[in-house]
């Protein structure tokens, strides 16, 4: 994906339904603006001031002070952030309307090299830089404010309270950027509060969680790390690597990508929070499909995620690595289909924390949803898997009484594995908190944000974004612990006891779960698989990758191919028939965008804007699964074979 694709992302996670056409009306305000997002990037503060009609709020004079930035600091962006935000705190006021009691300004400064390769040859290669802000503008108060609120038009007013600025962190380039997004963001709120109230009057019994918790004022200024790109010939890594896959001719296709990340985040609130704070990730991202002779479209990946593109593996490792996956993916073109099976299945530690990071997602998060005019919102949510199983269920069990799960931002490693969820401070100015969310089979805590919940009302550090998305409540470095875990000979025999008990020939071993986000060399592919598991993900719908027979008899293994898991939900992890002790660490990134995150489709995620996670989990093997064999269409296959690559 390219950088503008990277900011429709950021756009699209701003707006649960249609990302492309808005319609915002702000009565008595004397502003009426009618846009369409465009294609590629988010409409610009600059965009906003040429759009006729737009007037600024009065400006009135309180005594509020915002807290300085320290006099040593050369960053004009911080210097410029502090100086509207001061300036609108004591001033920004329509006449009769009260005034903000909370203004937040978000910056993000990224810088991305992208180099892709395909059977030794250079695809492409890029190095940008983007500057994306984005302004939160709050008025009523912490009990009841203006978020937290979809009416019947969407989320309103995405047209200059969030875009680009100038990439050149000019001083009053970016403090014009934020006058005018301001003022559009305190118009905003003014609207939706007056809907919302009007909504809420419309409720027999409105809710009484609060909107918005408060938090204790930190201050984090972190030195700006500039990007390294030429510690090493990327370019050249990328061709070397990929040119392993010149032996594998039965391939339609492969990606090799390459990314590095730098990314310096800005935040200031008018609560006194002003934090900088750099970010830097390394990734190579590969993808490869084929057909079968049947005409099956099949597909494999490989990835690999680090802080620093200093970690990454060189050439010589990758290119063995990804010829690996390569003659996997031959082999399971060449393995018979899949027959539909119902019984003991055995997940491998890596398929293991797929699954967890798909079923708990939607349950971990204690804050609860926004309000909704709309009947369907809650509906969609349903379809996307995002419905918490585990609100208003703190001290019940929900896991077996031998296992404890804790989600902890502040671990760097786990047996001298760096994990890849590690940060100090969420993306809302709160210390990342170590979160016992079940201990020994009982529920006891949640991931929250500063949106309250039912069961828990202040932040534990779990605000995590992507691209300056809407905030979400999710996991970091989730660790999924077993007491008295078995062996991997122990479980393999437990597993196959459980099978000749239930009088199965064999059963099925899944040693990893797919991820469409890496193994989709093309965008429709992705999208066309999406669109087919979307309404089955609430009831279940998981999709393994590769997946063995077991046979009963003597232990031996045969590779096969499709199929999916149906039902497997998270109450299916209340009895789980067998565990292991070999946690592994599973990377991988969350997807930020709304209708995703927090639900069963996070997991599926790329480094192209994407939420660095973990989990650590062992094997384990689950009783009474449902797999159903390959039902889909065939594709006709070429009329003439593929050229020879070497």
């Amino acid at each position: 994906m390219t950088v503008a694709g990277l900011r429709r992302v950021a756009w699209c996670s701003k707006f649960l339904f249609a990302c492309g056409t808005l319609v915002v009306g702000i009565a008595g305000l004397g502003v009426l603006l009618v846009a369409a997002l465009p294609a590629s990037a988010g409409t610009t503060a600059a965009h906003a001031k040429s759009i006729a009609g737009i007037a600024s709020a009065a400006l009135v004079s309180t005594d509020l002070e915002q807290a300085a930035v320290p006099e040593t600091e050369s960053d004009k962006t911080l210097h410029a952030m502090h100086d509207e935000m001061e300036r609108s705190r004591e001033r920004l006021q329509l006449p009769g309307v009260e005034k903000p009691f909370y203004i937040e300004y978000r910056l993000l400064d990224i810088d991305v090299k992208t180099v892709t390769s395909s059977f030794g040859a250079l695809m492409a290669s890029s190095t940008t830089r983007d500057r994306f802000m984005s302004v939160d503008v709050r008025v009523g108060d912490y009990h009841l404010d203006s978020s937290n609120f979809i009416s019947e038009d969407g989320f309103q007013g995405f047209l200059g309270s969030t875009g680009q600025v100038g990439i050149d962190r000019d001083y009053n380039s970016l403090r014009q950027d934020l006058w005018l997004a301001t003022d559009q963001a305190y118009k905003q709120a003014v609207t939706q509060m007056s809907l919302k109230q009007s909504f809420l009057r419309s409720l027999s019994k409105p809710p009484e969680i609060d909107d918005f918790a408060q938090a204790q004022p930190l201050v984090k200024i972190d030195p700006r790390i500039e990007p390294q790109w030429t510690s090493r010939n990327w370019e050249d890594e990328s061709r070397t690597a990929s040119a392993g896959l010149l032996n594998f001719g039965q391939l339609n296709g492969t990606r090799v990508n390459y990314y590095l990340v730098y990314v310096t985040y800005y935040l200031m609130n008018t609560e006194g929070t002003t934090i900088r704070q750099s970010r830097h990730l390394a990734a190579i991202e590969a993808a490869f499909d084929t057909t079968a002779e049947d005409g099956m479209a099949l597909h494999d990946f490989y990835s690999v995620y680090v802080a620093n593109p200093a970690d990454l593996p060189d050439a010589a490792s990758v290119g063995r690595s990804l010829a690996q996956t390569g003659t996997e993916l031959t082999t399971l073109r060449q393995s018979p289909l899949l027959q539909d099976f119902t019984g003991p299945v055995l997940f491998d530690a890596p398929a293991a924390g797929s699954i967890l990071a798909q079923t708990l997602a939607p349950s971990l998060s204690g804050s609860r949803p926004p309000l909704s005019t709309m009947p369907a919102f809650d509906e969609i949510m349903e379809r996307m898997g995002g419905r918490s199983e585990w609100t208003g269920r703190v001290g019940t069990r929900v896991l077996p009484a031998n296992v404890s799960l804790l989600d902890d931002p502040t671990l760097k490693e786990f047996n001298g594995q760096p994990l890849l969820g590690n940060y100090e401070v969420d993306d809302e100015g709160v210390k990342g908190q170590r979160v016992a969310v079940v201990e020994n089979g009982t529920l006891k805590n949640l991931l929250m944000s500063r949106r309250p919940g039912p069961d828990f009302s202040s932040s534990n550090g779990h605000a995590r974004s992507a691209l300056l998305s809407d905030t979400r409540r999710l996991s970091s470095n989730l660790l999924f612990q077993v007491n008295g875990g078995l062996s991997a000979a122990d479980l393999k025999k437990k597993f196959l006891d459980v099978c000749r008990d239930d009088g199965h020939e064999w059963c099925l071993e899944v040693k990893r779960m797919d991820n469409p986000a890496l193994a989709s060399i093309r965008q429709e592919d992705f999208s066309d698989f999406i669109g087919g598991i979307a309404g089955g993900v609430a009831s279940g719908l998981r999709v393994p990758l590769i997946i063995y027979r077991v046979y009963v008899s003597d232990g031996h293994e045969e590779m096969v191919r499709g199929g999916h898991i149906d039902g497997l939900q998270l109450r299916a992890l209340r009895n789980i028939v067998g565990m292991g002790d070999d946690e592994t660490v599973y990377p991988y990134m969350q997807n930020p965008s709304n209708g995703f995150a927090g639900t069963a489709l996070g997991a599926f995620g790329s480094a192209q804007g994407g939420i660095p996670s973990t989990v650590v989990a062992p094997s384990l093997v689950l009783d009474e699964i449902e797999v159903r064999g390959f039902h889909g269409e065939p594709r006709r296959l070429p009329l003439v074979t593929a050229p020879p690559l070497k």
